[in-house]
């Protein structure tokens, strides 16, 4: 019996509208009779904030929180707008929505695709998933400044860590890592971070007895940093705080061809609020409106969607027509005519499109 699963759409500024209208058109073929998606879209994000000064309401936020599931596009006007300074859009609406739909898991992919170059001469057999705690960490807004504007300043941020916070995602990353390949490197700085380091360290060793079937082992990030990059593939499920996290997972983007293909996604594994999938990509303005965006990260964010809803075989299908695109534009070669943000859409629907005729 088909399930109808209520889906708020967030374009966003710059490209994120083309890109969600492509993953939506890729969404809507994927699915089949498996499930039906009433979409609701939202106008947020900076074009809104100027407009009318809300950045993210509380009627927005209940609103949203209604839904089963959020695509988010892209979201951030001119950096030079003095008027968007200070993170006013990042900070009253993305992590507002990661804060209050209480998005603990960011979950981050990385892979190498077929035909798709990597800035590394050799990386190997790359598939590894990052698992970045999203609700903790330096990104809570616990600091402040005083002497502020003068030469005796003083400013501070303080990383909040909990137990409840670090065991509750480090469970998800366990379960992740068993059933994936069995092996899980927890990421901090225990050496400095002593404090918390700690924390993390002894949470992860106590998890860590209840699943005998995973390998453990620990990195610094800076030495997490250079294995990256000398040898991605010997990475299974990383899992780290928000900071750290935050960082290694552009390092990861680049790892795959750039963060134009990477995808995400901010969970509520409980399933209390629903979990925002988004691109990893920002807003680029500069070429907004003119189809020169590539719509895959947010096509692969829908993959990710349809996994958290339990749809794994639409979600197969999406990155099975994925990948193919992607080996068809390495056969194609340099100096092959450039494809629209809609022709590659529909490129990639259409294959999802075959695909699901196919087991019907």
């Amino acid at each position: 019996m088909s399930r109808t699963v209520r889906l708020a759409a967030v374009p966003g500024d710059g490209i994120g509208p083309e890109v969600v209208a492509e993953a939506l058109k890729v969404l809507e073929v994927a699915v089949g009779d498996e499930a039906t998606f009433e979409v609701t879209p939202f106008h947020l994000g900076a074009a809104r904030y100027l407009e009318t000064g809300d950045v993210l309401t509380d009627d927005d936020l209940a609103a949203i929180a209604a839904h089963d599931v959020v695509l988010l596009g892209a979201v951030g006007g001119d950096p030079r707008d003095p008027r968007l300074a200070g993170g006013v859009i990042e900070r009253g609406l993305l992590l507002r929505l990661r804060f209050a739909l209480d998005h603990y898991v960011n979950l981050r992919p990385t892979t190498t695709w077929p035909g798709v170059p990597s800035p590394l001469a050799d990386p190997g057999t790359v598939d590894f998933v990052v698992v970045r705690e999203g609700t903790e960490g330096p990104y809570v807004g616990n600091g402040g400044s005083l002497r502020t504007g003068t030469p005796h300043e003083i400013a501070n941020e303080v990383s909040v860590n909990t137990a409840h916070g670090v065991e509750r995602v480090v469970r998800f990353a366990f379960e992740k890592a068993r059933s994936r390949r069995g092996r899980l490197t927890l990421v901090h700085k225990t050496n400095v971070l002593v404090f918390a380091g700690s924390l993390w360290q002894r949470v992860v060793d106590a998890v860590a007895a209840e699943y005998p079937d995973v390998a453990v082992d620990y990195q610094h990030v800076d030495a997490a940093t250079i294995h990256l990059v000398v040898d991605p593939a010997r990475f299974d499920v990383i899992v780290t705080d928000n900071l750290f996290g935050d960082i290694l997972t552009d390092l990861a983007g680049a790892i795959s061809g750039g963060i134009g293909l990477a995808a995400s996604g901010n969970l509520n594994p409980s399933g209390e609020f629903p979990s925002m999938f988004e691109p990893v990509h920002g807003s680029a303005p500069d070429i907004a409106g003119q189809q020169k965006a590539d719509p895959t990260a947010a096509i692969l964010s829908v993959a990710l969607m349809l996994e958290h809803l339990d749809l794994p075989e639409a979600a197969d299908r999406v990155h099975r027509a994925v990948e193919a695109d992607m080996a068809d534009r390495a056969a194609d070669g340099v100096g092959a005519p450039v494809r629209s943000t809609a022709e590659i859409g529909t490129a990639v629907a259409d294959r999802v499109a075959a695909l699901t005729t196919s087991v019907a």
